[in-house]
């Protein structure tokens, strides 16, 4: 980029992402998406089409709920997966409605709307990298809730803070911190420890669970299915809320309950890795069945 560039890119956020919109759908490669892929019961062009014109397509269209779920959803994975065009180009085709926000949320407002542009579109990327959850509907309904959170909080952000000495010793009231509110990575550490969750799982557990990180990117670092992720999320939940029941995150273990759960754990190791090695194997075999 030279120095003219430079000095002629925008300074507000939006306006930022909607001249990187344009860079990356302009000719003689734009980004673009097949209709086609997403089969006709979606109800979109059955051709490949620009981001721009697909975008256009989408406003033009209110009422193409599935349409515009189906878009979104594979909108989501690329940016999540395929790199930072595709985070742009998310954003790009969100600019419409994401500039009207910043339009509502300026009117009256005394700072720079600079930063109120900058606050909506942190909380969309936010919730576009870890916030959607691709298995519910309306993703893209999603996204623009928290890009318009983001930018309602900035002018809600003069707010009065009580300082306490002692937050042991605080007198209940609105302002005090509701129990527990230690680190619960603690307790997951301490399930661990235990053998109620597994060493592997511990980092997906803690990103998914308490960082309320994207399960896509973690499945694909993992190696595995994003269904087989929430699988296994769904049962270390499960073994979880049963320790916290019985008062062993909190409290002693007897030495026969450390050796149940850590048996329970070997048994879960071995099934574990003979799966994996029976993965292998079909791996390894499929080329010599197709040969045959």
């Amino acid at each position: 980029m030279s120095v003219s560039d430079a000095t002629d890119w925008p300074t507000s956020a939006l306006d930022a992402a909607a001249t990187a919109f344009a860079a990356l759908t302009c000719e003689p490669a734009p980004l673009v998406l097949d209709g086609a892929a997403f089969g006709p019961d979606a109800g979109l062009p059955q051709r490949v089409m620009p981001l721009p014109a697909l975008r256009d397509w989408l406003l033009r269209h209110p009422r193409a709920y599935t349409a515009r779920d189906e878009v979104w959803r594979e909108l989501i994975r690329r940016a999540r997966l395929d790199g930072p065009h595709w985070v742009v180009a998310a954003v790009g085709m969100a600019l419409p409605a994401l500039r009207q926000y910043a339009a509502r949320l300026c009117e009256g407002y005394d700072g720079d709307p600079a930063d109120v542009d900058a606050e909506i579109l942190t909380g969309f990327l936010t919730a576009l990298r870890d916030r959607a959850d691709l298995t519910k509907p309306a993703p893209y309904a999603g996204l623009c809730r928290a890009a318009w959170r983001a930018g309602r909080d900035l002018r809600l952000q003069r707010q009065e803070y009580l300082l306490v000495e002692d937050i042991e010793h605080a007198a209940a009231g609105p302002r005090a911190p509701k129990t527990p509110y230690g680190h619960p990575d603690l307790l997951v550490r301490r399930a661990v420890t235990l053998g109620i969750l597994d060493p592997e799982d511990e980092q997906a557990y803690i990103d998914v669970r308490l960082g309320h990180r994207a399960i896509e990117p973690i499945a694909a670092t993992a190696g595995i299915s994003v269904d087989a992720l929430r699988m296994r999320l769904s049962r270390i939940d499960g073994r979880i809320a049963e320790a916290l029941a019985d008062g062993l995150l909190t409290g002693v273990a007897s030495p026969q309950t450390l050796a149940r759960l850590r048996a329970h754990a070997q048994r879960r190791g071995q099934r574990r890795a003979g799966r994996a090695a029976a993965a292998r194997r079909d791996t390894t075999t499929a080329p010599v069945t197709a040969a045959a």
